[in-house]
């Protein structure tokens, strides 16, 4: 499988090199294709696929052989339709995970208010959807966000699916998010789908560990790897309204070493899942309040 997000930043990148390889500007080869200057910066940026205008591009500046079909192979793939595509419904910033998820090899993960999206029941995810429905309009319908997630899980678990690690702040598994019994299952079943599966760890950070050099992080945040070494790495950082995405290798350099930070100073694998499980015992259990 290929994320048609990935591999559009990938020809973006593509035929950035190729211009400026060539020595042109954005006038001169809008100019010699018969385009406009707007239309080669779209394409640059990975706004449009136009395989028409793609394939004049590489005739005009002499492309052929193994690099022609290299660079056609990948637009094709940017211009695919994934799954989520069928459900617009879900929201356009799960339908970005979504497409990230479809081709990542890895994914590591932050979490520092939630249990993460992969690993949620269906019991937590509606709780989660009523609470920002709550907040404000949301920009999706609440049934198909639950089914789109659903359908993220099943995903991530198919054979020849990415490796996942994720950390989880301590805050994010005391403070009720839903109410307490779909807390209790919620962690109970983490706990359960952790231990059972080759290719999802899990690490709880205490709230008392110690980060090397302090540095504590400001948000949730996700990282993401493809199997292709010149697709870019990927970070979605997560915020109230929005997911700011990053390619820059700066960018993603400096998140990668506050997760290795974070990864240190978190629990090792045995022990946060024994930490899940006594936390959810530590949970009342609401049906025993309603009866007495």
């Amino acid at each position: 499988m290929i994320s048609p997000y990935v591999r559009r930043l990938r020809l973006a990148a593509e035929l950035r090199s190729l211009r400026t390889d060539a020595g042109l500007t954005h006038e001169q080869l809008a100019k010699r294709i018969g385009q406009s200057r707007a239309q080669i910066s779209r394409l640059e940026n990975g706004h449009v696929v136009d395989q028409a205008d793609i394939i004049q591009i590489l005739d005009t500046l002499g492309v052929d052989g193994d690099r022609w079909t290299q660079i056609i192979t990948i637009a094709r793939e940017a211009g695919e339709r994934g799954w989520w595509e069928s459900n617009k419904a879900m929201g356009e910033r799960q339908a970005l995970f979504a497409n990230l998820e479809a081709g990542a090899a890895t994914i590591r993960e932050f979490q520092m208010t939630f249990i993460p999206g992969l690993l949620q029941t269906p019991e937590f995810t509606r709780a989660r959807v009523e609470a920002d429905r709550a907040m404000g309009p949301v920009g999706y319908k609440p049934g198909k966000a639950v089914e789109a997630r659903m359908g993220r899980q099943r995903m991530l678990r198919r054979p020849g699916g990415p490796n996942y690690e994720v950390i989880i702040d301590e805050v994010a598994v005391r403070r009720l998010a839903a109410p307490t019994e779909v807390v209790k299952k919620q962690l109970y079943q983490l706990a359960a789908t952790v231990n059972g599966h080759p290719k999802i760890t899990v690490r709880v950070l205490p709230v008392d560990a110690v980060i090397s050099e302090f540095s504590v992080p400001r948000s949730a945040f996700s990282l993401y790897t493809f199997p292709d070494p010149g697709d870019p790495a990927v970070v979605a950082v997560d915020t109230v309204t929005d997911d700011l995405v990053l390619t820059e290798l700066d960018a993603v350099r400096r998140y990668e070493d506050l997760y290795g930070k974070l990864r240190e100073a978190a629990l090792p694998m045995d022990d946060s899942l024994e930490f899940l499980i006594q936390a959810a015992k530590m949970l009342p259990d609401d049906r025993k309040e309603r009866t007495t």
